[in-house]
């Protein structure tokens, strides 16, 4: 996501961009085909236009140059080679730049915040690392002081180990959160947490640090020597929270500073994740002095939300199914509470892909023991393969067998029945949802229409 967000800014300040990618599948083909740029398909020195200046490469294991031929050429090319943060901070120079960081929340945090701006009027530039529903473009270079940029702990390249939000020259910092994420990199809480510090320690003594109370964030800013104001949900003494939440289509809750009312906001966003998400936007946007309440308060309410961020993918079936962006155990949870705040008296089917390297490590194995416990069925899609050897892979068959010690009702999903598989194990009146960060091989593409036609609203 975020490279073709980066390739859509660049193509904005001028550049002609093109690019080289292995089993790009929607919505990020589709996004950078309508934005007039080509991505070929597979990698090949011959996809290397020869009048490149310079090169943006990642850090995708795919992208190892000893296995690599068209990523060798770049590097042998004699042409400077950049990573995305570089290049994003580069572009943030003449702007107020409001990172967004933590291990959940980012993408809809940062569209929270972009949107608001934009709806304001105040044109921000933005980079998101999601598809926004409202905003035109996943990034934008506007006209006003504010750029807001989801900031990624991940390492920025395999040759530079520093995380890639270092390189975005943060003025203000919202941290929505650290729990443990992305052991392959970080295989320990503390070895995660330690990435956060020079972030915040690095900040202007003038910049405003927003963060979510939480030992792990605690933790963090006493390490940074930096102190934040605080945001959650519930009555707090101190910092932002919201109170008096009312869940429903369109859920409500009073907004506090200090303890004080500052008035009551709506959304159609689901779950607390996102009233919680909610509240730390509308901190940062108070703090800074960049909006007023009455503005958050007309923005917020108008906010769909970001895809795959439990969005309905079946409005016309009596079975409701939301796609969430499962790649942690924190946001799996997110999105489960949220379908069982919502919608309690229903089955809930989970269809589930271990995409990310943490679902499919050993060492995380034990995630599987609770992350389910509402579910009435869930069917495990098969892990991805990209890295394997590098870290201690788990298989489908292992990550069922745990969900039956568990006492979940979980079963292999079959990938040639494919679609087929998941309708016999829907009711009518369920509600189904997607966890994923993959696109289930392709299954995904073809799966919404396919519970319409079974599961019509008149059924």
């Amino acid at each position: 996501m975020g490279m073709s967000a980066i390739a859509v800014l660049l193509k904005e300040a001028g550049y002609h961009v093109t690019g080289s990618d292995e089993g790009l599948y929607p919505p990020a083909s589709e996004y950078l085909r309508e934005s007039g740029i080509t991505v070929f398909e597979g990698y090949t020195p011959q996809h290397i236009p020869d009048d490149t200046d310079w090169f943006i490469i990642g850090r995708n294991a795919k992208l190892d140059p000893s296995t690599n031929a068209e990523v060798r050429a770049a590097l042998e090319s004699g042409k400077p080679v950049r990573t995305f943060p570089e290049v994003l901070g580069e572009l943030g120079k003449k702007s107020r730049v409001l990172v967004v960081a933590g291990s959940y929340g980012k993408s809809t945090s940062t569209t929270l915040i972009a949107w608001c701006l934009a709806s304001a009027g105040k044109d921000p530039s933005y980079f998101i690392g999601a598809f926004p529903f409202d905003l035109p473009r996943t990034a934008r270079l506007g006209s006003g002081n504010f750029f807001v940029m989801e900031g990624d702990e991940y390492p920025t390249s395999h040759q530079d180990p520093r995380s890639k939000f270092l390189h975005l020259g943060a003025h203000d910092v919202l941290l929505t959160g650290a729990v443990h994420d992305h052991v392959n990199v970080f295989p320990t809480a503390d070895d995660y947490e330690r990435a956060f510090v020079p972030l915040i320690a690095g900040l202007p003594e003038q910049g405003v640090i927003v963060a979510a109370r939480g030992e792990e964030t605690e933790r963090i800013l006493a390490h940074a020597g930096r102190s934040a104001v605080m945001y959650g949900i519930g009555a707090s003494s101190a910092g932002y929270a919201a109170t008096d939440i009312r869940f429903a289509e369109r859920s409500s809750f009073v907004l506090r500073k200090d303890g004080a009312a500052l008035g009551t906001l709506e959304t159609v966003l689901l779950g607390s994740h996102n009233i919680e998400n909610i509240v730390g936007a509308a901190a940062m946007l108070l703090e800074t002095g960049a909006l007023s309440f009455d503005e958050i308060s007309t923005a917020v309410a108008t906010c769909t939300g970001v895809r795959r961020r439990l969005d309905l993918l079946t409005p016309d079936s009596s079975v409701r199914t939301y796609e969430g962006f499962g790649s942690s155990y924190e946001k799996a949870r997110a999105a489960i509470k949220a379908m069982r705040l919502h919608f309690p008296e229903r089955r809930l089917v989970i269809i589930f892909e271990p995409h990310t390297f943490s679902w499919r490590n050993r060492n995380s194995i034990h995630w599987y023991d609770t992350v389910f416990a509402e579910a009435s069925r869930v069917l495990v899609y098969e892990p991805a393969r990209q890295g394997s050897e590098t870290h201690a892979q788990l298989n489908q068959a292992e990550i069922v067998n745990r969900l039956h010690l568990a006492g979940v009702r979980a079963e292999a999903l079959d990938e040639a029945a494919g679609n087929a598989h998941i309708l016999q194990s829907l009711e009518p009146g369920d509600v189904a949802l997607i966890l994923s960060s993959g696109n289930l091989g392709g299954i995904l593409d073809t799966l919404p229409a396919a519970i319409t036609a079974a599961f019509p609203k008149s059924a």
